[in-house]
């Protein structure tokens, strides 16, 4: 869970906007930095807004994952003040492009104050501009909302996968326990042409599809996790051009770091991880991740 806070206010530094993740009785000191990568990637999913422990600020954060190789960051948005404050982190860091849309989770809540709409319509405004590369994280998610909130969420979602047609980007997709109903949705509405699985969380059933349906699946540090065989099965059967890496920080953090803050600086823990499951070389995987990367989003710097 994380602390809601308002935007700054017109004028002020947007760079002081900041969440905080609550931190319980965890161990709230960053890890160690893992070993570097020799060919570089990038971190498909952040959360950079949100601190988690001491807290790094986003120059820190970009600092620390490029000194391992990783090179690029898509800082995700959840609500009206995060979205603007990854366009802002996107538009301000050449390292950084934004994706920006209503949570799932939000939307319900947007709709009982009557602001679904309003809500959408900021999306639609901040995904005008040039750095802002994809909508999300938007979808389903089955697990936090009940009955009363899934009328809000199809709405949104439905709303959000017109956005990215719109406005020719990629959409990030959040999924929790609602695997078959996100995949009808796309099918009936008709997916945007880059799609992404953020934090695929399927199994090798669901990759089939992914995979027949051209869908990229984005893996997160809790494949590393004893419990995550279905996505290890996943992985295994997605193509190579599909797969993308991402944190998902302050999330997710890979073993044997679980539990402990989650930052870009991890990815090659993730990447590495990946490459011994698939028995592929560490460099070429790295090669094809920062490529899909790429083909979705487009080029960090311009």
């Amino acid at each position: 869970m994380t602390q809601a806070v308002p935007y700054p206010a017109e004028g002020s530094d947007p760079s002081q906007y900041v969440r905080v993740r609550e931190k319980g009785a965890r161990d709230v000191s960053y890890p160690d930095a893992p070993e570097p990568l020799a060919v570089p990637v990038y971190d498909n999913h952040a959360h950079l807004e949100i601190e988690d422990g001491v807290g790094l600020s986003l120059d820190e954060q970009l600092a620390r994952a490029g000194d391992v190789g990783v090179v690029g960051v898509v800082q995700a948005g959840g609500d009206i003040e995060s979205s603007r404050w990854s366009a802002w982190a996107a538009a301000s860091h050449p390292r950084v492009l934004a994706a920006v849309a209503i949570h799932p989770n939000e939307a319900p809540a947007y709709a009982a104050a009557g602001r679904l709409d309003e809500a959408i319509a900021v999306i639609d405004e901040l995904a005008a501009q040039p750095r802002v590369r994809a909508i999300g994280e938007t979808g389903l998610d089955f697990f936090r909302t009940g009955e009363e909130g899934l009328a809000a969420q199809f709405e949104s979602f439905e709303a959000h996968i017109a956005l990215a047609k719109k406005h020719g980007v990629a959409m990030q997709i959040h999924d929790r326990d609602a695997h078959d109903a996100v995949l009808e949705t796309l099918e009936r509405v008709g997916a945007p042409d880059r799609t992404v699985f953020h934090c695929f969380s399927g199994d090798e059933a669901m990759a089939e599809i992914a995979r027949e349906r051209g869908y990229y699946l984005s893996f997160a540090g809790n494949i590393t996790f004893k419990n995550a065989q279905n996505l290890r099965d996943a992985l295994k059967v997605t193509p190579r051009e599909r797969i993308l890496v991402e944190t998902d920080a302050p999330f997710l953090t890979p073993a044997p770091h679980r539990g402990r803050p989650n930052a870009p600086y991890l990815i090659p823990v993730t990447v590495r991880f990946l490459a011994e499951e698939l028995g592929a070389d560490l460099d070429e995987l790295s090669a094809q991740i920062a490529a899909n990367t790429l083909a979705v989003y487009g080029a960090f710097e311009d």
